[in-house]
């Protein structure tokens, strides 16, 4: 398991880069960004989670704050931003892989554990309990809209009010395989 985050501070024009770029500033080393993370999830066996909350500090001067599984771990300051000085309207959660379909294929690289979702708990990868803050500091179900190559990566996403699941999708895949060359 790998914490990373993709930062831009333009909506997406010019800039973009993964993990530490120049304006993130980790406040706690606990964890590092881009690193591994450990004990991981086995397959039918022990499920490892991770708690992530990312806010704005309007009473600090707009700050945006990231915590792990209840640490403060650093702060993208409000200065690096046009598009969320003010909040955001976008908010995305999932797996990647890059694909540059070398030698005309895709890639092998696999999404999550490597599994395809329809195999649920203890076999794919999963987000719960997705929620949102609004401009009152208040909790919100997150609504869900998806992408995904199927034959090479799928998801299947579920909204209901149980307080373990929550709004949650699983995810991932192989990769290249029979039905994604």
């Amino acid at each position: 398991m790998v914490l990373l985050y993709f930062e831009q501070s333009d909506g997406y024009q010019k800039t973009g880069c993964y993990n530490l770029c120049s304006g993130f500033i980790q406040t706690n080393n606990k964890y590092a960004i881009g690193g591994s993370l450990s004990p991981t999830s086995k397959t039918d066996g022990t499920q490892q989670e991770l708690t992530i909350l990312i806010w704005k500090d309007n009473a600090g001067g707009g700050d945006w704050w990231m915590q792990l599984n209840g640490e403060t771990i650093g702060y993208w300051p409000s200065s690096l931003f046009t598009h969320l000085r003010n909040s955001a309207s976008v908010i995305q959660w999932g797996g990647e892989t890059i694909n540059t379909r070398s030698q005309g294929r895709h890639t092998t690289t696999q999404m999550g554990s490597g599994q395809f979702p329809k195999l649920w708990y203890r076999k794919a990868s999963y987000i719960r309990k997705i929620e949102t803050v609004d401009q009152s500091n208040a909790l919100r179900t997150a609504e869900a809209s998806t992408f995904h190559e199927e034959n090479c990566y799928d998801i299947l996403t579920n909204i209901t009010t149980d307080s373990f699941w929550g709004t949650h999708f699983f995810y991932g895949g192989p990769g290249r395989n029979p039905n994604c060359p």
